[in-house]
């Protein structure tokens, strides 16, 4: 079983401490993703797992094994980099055997393993190419194919799509997922794209400054995110926040916008929250639509009128910017129309799903 499990594990350059004593458990075939800004110690963490990088304290554990003293060559794993590190003297076929050549495995291992590899990613009619002849997501998929021929415990990935263009990024994260369900091996993935992040994984670990802020599943973390930074980190584009004060009224509390306008709050708030607290009220752009181009709400709905001051056209969605207590928001128009900027139009507000946050802790106060 190719469990991974991080235990208090903390990563140090001298004085300076980069990774905080982090703890995560990963389930055997599980697919999670280590995402967040670029200095957040997520690559680090993949590094320390992989043991290019020492740990400084702490226990990291593959299967059994804790691995804390183990050489990368020893712990059966497989990394993917994001510069592919392809041999450029080799062909696709010496380059998906190199790794087993090395360790001494038979000319017939070699040989099945590579073809199985080959047919996986669809490599077969390239194998007698040189990487200067391949396009990026050939190379990527070369890459890809050298870490399956080794039948790792675990697949890491280290941003192996950021140096491809949109469209074939969009294409590989569906050649990783298939990899991944047909291979059915634990795989650790480190990306700065929460779109990756939130198509790709089961679970996802959001992590800032060295620590993890949240683990969960994609819809987990876009529907419940336990902070202000959650919230704006997963969901394109992110969650609207504006700040707001809790005013008490006889129907339940309401947060009270800084042009005073007031949006009733979902009865799960009902107290946990106080009269005169600073929130953070948050929706989706989705939760705020024109009158007539939305999902519509199940319940109760703040409607208003506002002027729009940009339109962004996507096909079947628009983008609108408008202003909403005293800031720019985004609003999301389905089966669109064409929309002029200085146009007033009616919206809606799904007031079922505000969320609210302490705005000194950034903490969510859902129940």
């Amino acid at each position: 079983m190719a469990e991974v499990h991080l235990s208090k594990v903390v990563k140090r350059y001298g004085a300076l401490e980069i990774v905080h004593g982090i703890d995560l458990d990963i389930a055997h075939n599980e697919f999670v993703v280590l995402v967040g800004p670029s200095g957040c110690g997520k690559s680090t963490t993949l590094r320390m797992i992989a043991g290019l990088e020492e740990i400084s304290g702490g226990t990291i554990s593959i299967g059994d094994r804790v691995v804390n003293s183990l050489p990368p060559r020893a712990r059966n794993i497989s990394m993917v980099f994001q510069n592919y590190a392809l041999y450029p003297h080799m062909t696709v076929r010496e380059n998906l055997g190199f790794g087993l050549k090395i360790a001494r495995q038979s000319p017939a291992v070699i040989e099945q393993r590579v073809n199985e590899a080959a047919d996986i990613l669809g490599l077969s009619p390239l194998m007698d190419r040189l990487p200067a002849n391949l396009s990026g997501g050939q190379r990527q998929r070369v890459a890809m194919g050298r870490a399956i021929v080794r039948n790792p415990d675990v697949f890491l990935f280290d941003e192996p799509l950021s140096n491809l263009d949109a469209k074939l990024r969009g294409q590989m994260r569906v050649e990783i997922k298939k990899l991944h369900q047909r291979v059915k091996t634990t795989v650790v993935y480190v990306t700065h794209d929460q779109v990756e992040a939130m198509t790709l994984a089961d679970r996802i670990v959001i992590m800032r400054d060295g620590h993890i802020e949240q683990v969960g599943t994609p819809i987990d973390l876009f529907e419940r995110p336990v902070n202000t930074f959650v919230a704006g980190f997963i969901g394109s584009p992110p969650m609207n926040q504006l700040e707001a004060m809790i005013g008490s009224r006889p129907a339940g509390p309401v947060a009270v916008l800084a042009d005073g306008t007031e949006l009733p709050l979902p009865p799960e708030f009902a107290g946990r929250v106080t009269a005169d607290q600073a929130v953070i009220v948050g929706f989706r752009p989705e939760n705020l639509y024109p009158a007539g181009h939305g999902i519509p709400a199940a319940g109760q709905t703040l409607d208003m009128d506002r002027t729009v001051s940009l339109s962004e056209p996507l096909g079947t969605e628009t983008m609108l910017f408008l202003d909403f207590g005293g800031r720019e928001v985004q609003a999301k128009m389905l089966n669109p129309r064409l929309v002029a900027p200085g146009e007033r139009m009616p919206f809606k507000l799904d007031l079922g799903h505000l969320h609210v946050f302490d705005r000194a802790s950034g903490k969510s106060l859902r129940a």
